[in-house]
């Protein structure tokens, strides 16, 4: 006898295929949903956690806001400071250097040959304007002021004749440099000590 299955066997086994591919699609599509959802959550959670870290230290940056401008002005007013001594400085040294070039040019001139009319210094610059009997007591002149430590570099500028009084004298302008050599300054400082 034969038999004769009515029941359509490779419909179902293909059916029951598709419904297991089904079923793991929509398994493994749900799983991926679950980790791309877990993946979201930790990333909101750290996400949060740095806008929290980040108004945090913001706050702390106010806080230390006040601190970096006080600090700011207490390095705007130690310059100030620091340039206020350097001026003091600079006039106590120049004030020291025209004292000690007036007592070089004082000890330096011959009173009895030859006198000065104007003395001017600026800054590292001296010019004396004077009269002289004779070149002679112009050059001793310019040669003794040359050799001092405060006084250097003595140029003739000018020199005329001129009737004074009915006689001819020399008239003479010079240029000189001012300042102090290291050994003077150094021997100034030892002194005062």
């Amino acid at each position: 006898m034969l038999k004769i299955n009515l029941l359509p066997i490779r419909q179902l086994q293909k059916h029951a295929r598709a419904r297991n591919e089904f079923f793991g699609f929509v398994t493994i599509f749900i799983l991926f949903l679950s980790i791309l959802g877990a993946v979201a959550m930790v990333q909101s959670s750290k996400a949060s956690a740095i806008q929290t870290e980040t108004a945090r230290l913001t706050q702390e940056k106010k806080t230390y806001d006040k601190i970096l401008n006080e600090i700011k002005k207490l390095e705007a007013d130690k310059k100030e400071v620091e340039n206020k001594i350097s001026i003091i400085k600079k006039l106590k040294k120049e004030s020291s250097l025209t004292v000690h070039v007036l007592d070089e040019v004082a000890r330096k001139l011959d009173s009895s040959r030859m006198w000065l009319t104007s003395l001017d210094q600026q800054g590292g610059s001296l010019t004396l304007t004077g009269k002289a009997l004779d070149n002679k007591t112009i050059a001793e002149f310019m040669n003794a002021l040359d050799a001092s430590s405060f006084i250097s570099n003595v140029n003739l500028s000018d020199s005329s004749l001129s009737k004074v009084a009915g006689q001819d004298l020399k008239a003479f302008s010079l240029q000189c440099a001012v300042g102090t050599t290291t050994e003077e300054a150094d021997t100034t400082n030892k002194t005062k000590q």
